[in-house]
């Protein structure tokens, strides 16, 4: 009795405290697994894997695998965006419960070629703004039209600016900004649920696609 006492209150202690896991921080461009030092995580925080694809003109041009602390509400989650030059990004992720945990390797949104009945400007831009009369029709479970903006401050500014299709949870992402040795990123993801909800490019979709996987898991 008086050890289960004793582990009661171990127990009781943990859940008071606010136990925080630990898990492994790494990426991979190459691999679809990768090895890295631990992290402790937030309150609330799971172990988490994220993994994202970047195709162009129906070739895989991109893929990167990420481990890191994810937050409850943003594991378990698919999500894909649709861009013209038949550019398209999809993403996943997974978590575990326990310290150094590996979670099941996330699956991706299957694609699906039929229209849904939603129209949306397309446009890819080197500004935070892009806007012409080209437009896409959006197909499966991306029904909702995105304008998605990125701003690098430092040493290399840079702005790229797109809109096209995508899903609920790419445009549940918002607003995110990150820094780093002098070098400052914000992205903004900003949607609307009709149609025509906006400089033709092209892009290294590959950029774009880990950026987003960084913003859909990462913590830093």
């Amino acid at each position: 009795m008086a050890s289960l006492l004793k582990i009661l209150g171990v127990l009781s202690a943990l859940v008071t405290s606010g136990y925080s896991l630990s898990c492994t921080k790494c990426s991979s461009s190459i691999s679809d697994s990768c090895t890295g030092p631990s992290e402790t995580c937030p309150s609330g925080s799971l172990c988490g894997a994220g993994y994202a694809e970047s195709w162009a003109l129906g070739i895989r041009v991109s893929k990167s695998y990420t481990m890191s602390c994810v937050p409850q509400d943003k594991c378990d989650k698919t999500g894909s965006m649709s861009l013209p030059n038949n550019v398209r990004m999809k993403m996943g992720t997974t978590c575990c419960k326990t310290d150094q945990c590996t979670p099941t390797f996330p699956s991706l949104p299957r694609d699906s070629s039929g229209s849904n009945g939603l129209t949306c400007r397309s446009c890819i831009s080197d500004s935070t703004w892009c806007y012409t009369s080209d437009t896409m029709q959006c197909t499966g479970d991306e029904n909702m039209c995105l304008l998605q903006t990125t701003k690098v401050s430092g040493p290399k500014p840079a702005s790229i600016a797109m809109r096209g299709c995508a899903t609920k949870s790419i445009c549940n992402l918002g607003s995110e900004s990150s820094s780093a040795e002098g070098v400052s990123m914000e992205v903004k993801f900003i949607c609307t649920s009709g149609s025509i909800g906006l400089q033709k490019g092209f892009y290294l979709p590959a950029v774009i696609c880990i950026l987003l996987l960084k913003l859909l898991i990462w913590n830093d």
